[in-house]
Order: C-alpha cells, then structure tokens, then sequence
C-alpha cells in the first residue's frame, strides 16, 4: 500500500494556471511503487475582462481548472498526495488574488527564490498549498494587473506551459479563452510565443453586443506535437469606458442636440 505522508507535488501554474507539474522524491517515499502518478487537465478556461480604470487598462482574470490524478500502469489512482504546494507566476502590478480549490479558498504569500521567464519580462510568483487533495478537484484562481504597454501597443500575455500534463493516458489539453472588452478597441490581434523572438499570428473570432466586443481564442496542446507556446492578445484603445447597461442612444442624442445647437449658433451669426 502507498504512503503519501512525504510525497510533494511542485506546480508551476502559468499566468495564468497552466503549469509545469512533477513529482519529487516520490519513489524514495514510496519504494514499492513502479510507476508516477500523473496530474491531468484536459480543458482548461481562462476569462479576462479589459477595462479602464482611472485612465489605466486593467485585466480582470479569472481561470477554472479541473484536475485530476492518473496512475500510468492502470488509469485509476489508489492514493494522492496529502498536499499538493504550488507556485504562482504574476504579471507586474498584480493585485486583488483569490485562489479557491472546489470553492474553498487558500492562502497565498510571495514566492521569493526564484522568478518565472516569459517573452515579455521575468515575473513574480506567488506561493499556496492544496489541502487535503482529491482525485479529481476543480483550481480557480482570479486576479487584476494593469495592461502592459511593449512599443507603444497594449497586450496581455498569458503563460500556456502545458508541457508536463500531456500523457499517454491524457494527451490532449484545450485552453478556451474569453477577453471581454469593456473599453474601446481596435486592432486586436493575437498571437503565440514559443521563443522571445518569434510571435505567429493566432487565429479567433470575434463578437460585438452593446458596444462590447468578445473574443474568443482555443489552444489545443496534443502530446508529440509542436505545441504553441504562449498566448498574446494586442489592441490599441481608442475611446472610453463603456458603462455597462448605458444605451447608446443616451450618448449619442446629447452629443447631436449640442452640435446642432452650435451650428443653428453659427448659422444665425453669419446671417445678421
């Protein structure tokens, strides 16, 4: 039978979650197991909101990961850890950080030994314990930073390292994302990041309700494929914060009664 009393799971969770997972020193803890139990995520969902606050751009976040262990030799797992530490990466300026596991939430505090490498600068990361550990639990985590601005255009990066929960018993992971842009933009384009230095074009689609516009961006990650690396969204903003529930018509028919006014202003001044 397995004990679990030493086994220690280390997550890297990307920016937002998705990680880079292993286990350390668990044959040592556990001499009679032949095989690694393994951490699978075969979906994830990622949900930004883009708004202005104070003249500043600001990424609301918030991811919903369900995960669940495997056992390599027979599909089912017998024993999970006790406790599962993880570490979080965070874009600069993060704040408002909310960690729950099946709805409980977790404390958190600064991860101080080392920073995590994205194509657009090294972040802090944040440090949470899972505990006690299921077979199967669902991860949210919810968190604000202010939009970064990289040679005069707006963007958000999001850390897909998928790497390590890709199996033979769970080779498929599919990231959907939903940005929703509560201020104005224009020119949204996304890409992914596998190297600093090369960004390819990502394909989405795209939707406009109430002058809010929603994208919608899936990465799929298949074991023994050359996999995407990062997600990038870039926009440039080019009006102010739409209030939510304001009609259209509420803007515009002040605006039009005050241009027609100064023109009628005009128009009998030059008729005098």
């Amino acid at each position: 039978m397995l004990t679990t009393k030493k086994w220690v799971v280390a997550l890297i969770f990307a920016l937002t979650f998705s990680a880079i997972a292993g286990l350390i020193d668990h044959v040592d803890a556990n001499p009679e197991s032949e095989t690694l139990p393994v951490l699978a995520m075969p979906v994830e969902y990622i949900n930004y909101t883009i708004t202005k606050v104070n003249g500043t751009l600001w990424a609301q976040v918030e991811g919903k990961y369900p995960l669940h262990f495997l056992d390599e030799s027979h599909g089912v797992v017998s024993c999970v850890p006790d406790e599962l530490p993880m570490v979080y990466p965070a874009p600069p300026g993060t704040t408002n950080i909310h960690v729950w596991v099946n709805g409980t939430e977790l404390k958190w505090s600064n991860w101080f030994y080392d920073k995590h490498h994205t194509s657009i600068g090294d972040w802090e990361m944040i440090y949470s314990v899972v505990s006690p550990v299921s077979e199967y639990f669902l991860l949210t985590i919810h968190y604000e930073h202010p939009v970064e601005v990289v040679n005069g255009s707006n963007l958000f990066l999001y850390d897909l390292n998928i790497r390590d929960y890709l199996t033979t018993l769970s080779n498929t992971s599919v990231a959907y994302f939903t940005v929703r842009f509560e201020t104005g933009v224009s020119d949204v384009h996304a890409y992914t990041t596998l190297t600093d230095s090369f960004w390819n074009p990502k394909n989405f689609t795209s939707s406009s309700e109430r002058n809010v516009e929603t994208v919608a961006i899936e990465m799929r990650s298949v074991l023994g494929e050359q996999l995407a690396g990062d997600l990038v969204v870039m926009f440039n903003n080019n009006s102010t914060q739409i209030q939510e529930g304001l009609p259209y018509w509420l803007v515009a028919v002040p605006i039009f009664i005050v241009a027609g006014f100064l023109m009628t202003m005009v128009y009998r001044r030059k008729h005098r």
